[in-house]
């Protein structure tokens, strides 16, 4: 059993990426120079203040969801796919990141109102050396505007993990300042994580090893109107290339207290 830390503080064959890339038609989308990443430290900037792009939703069902968007219009489109048989959703983004005080991410997505218990397992099938900061997301939001005021669990291809929320529209993310995973535990990737809200509260689940989940961390306090947006996503954190977020053994209920239950 790896012990858990509290603190307060890509390779896959290329015709997986032939209608979402660039190359596709020789043209290069601009990339705006906050939206780079710089150095080693794969360091971003946040948006200039008012940036937005729109959202670009298909009205088409993928699994247990009923639609799918490309939020905060990425310049690179995204794309998904789900295997009936094994229960798997691949979703393919590019995307500069979900924080700051708007995002871009491929969201597959279902309208719900009242509680919820939502929970997936989790792999990055892209090797990447050294991982960067591309995360696969649990995320609840009221719109699909680019600035939605939400609330998501995160893991990031360092296998840090964190409870994340925008608490009004066009604010800022904050974290809970809690990390586990990553530069805390090289190497530990969780395997399962899972976001319950229970009324105004939402809580952070993970299962490491493939043990029971359990909440880590306290509750963020959040209020939504009904109904909102609760789904899928990824984002590859870079602007024009495009990576992939797998996600299986979906579990989205609408009432609390099923991420502690055996599947």
């Amino acid at each position: 059993m790896v012990s858990l830390l509290l603190v307060m503080p890509w390779a896959l064959p290329r015709r997986l990426f032939a209608q979402t890339t660039p190359e596709k038609t020789g043209v290069q989308p601009e990339v705006p120079d906050w939206a780079l990443p710089g150095g080693p430290n794969h360091k971003q900037y946040p948006p200039p203040a008012n940036f937005h792009r729109p959202t670009k939703t298909f009205a088409t069902p993928i699994g247990v969801f009923q639609g799918q968007s490309d939020v905060g219009g990425p310049l690179v489109p995204g794309s998904a796919v789900y295997d009936a048989k094994t229960q798997q959703y691949t979703v393919t983004s590019a995307g500069y990141n979900i924080w700051y005080t708007r995002d871009e991410f491929r969201y597959l997505w279902k309208k719900i109102a009242g509680d919820v218990s939502f929970a997936a397992d989790v792999t990055f099938p892209v090797p990447q050396d050294p991982p960067h900061d591309r995360k696969v997301v649990l995320v609840i939001r009221q719109d699909l505007d680019d600035d939605s005021k939400e609330i998501m669990a995160a893991e990031h291809g360092t296998g840090m993990v964190h409870l994340a929320v925008r608490a009004e529209k066009t604010a800022l993310i904050k974290d809970m300042q809690f990390r586990m995973g990553g530069s805390l535990l090289q190497g530990v990737m969780p395997k399962r994580i899972g976001i319950e809200k229970h009324g105004d509260d939402f809580s952070l689940f993970i299962s490491v090893e493939g043990e029971p989940m359990h909440q880590y961390g306290p509750s963020i306090h959040l209020h939504l109107d009904a109904p909102f947006y609760v789904g899928i996503g990824f984002c590859s954190h870079l602007p024009v290339t495009p990576d992939i977020g797998v996600f299986s053994g979906v579990l989205l209920a609408n009432r609390a207290g099923k991420l502690q239950k055996p599947r």
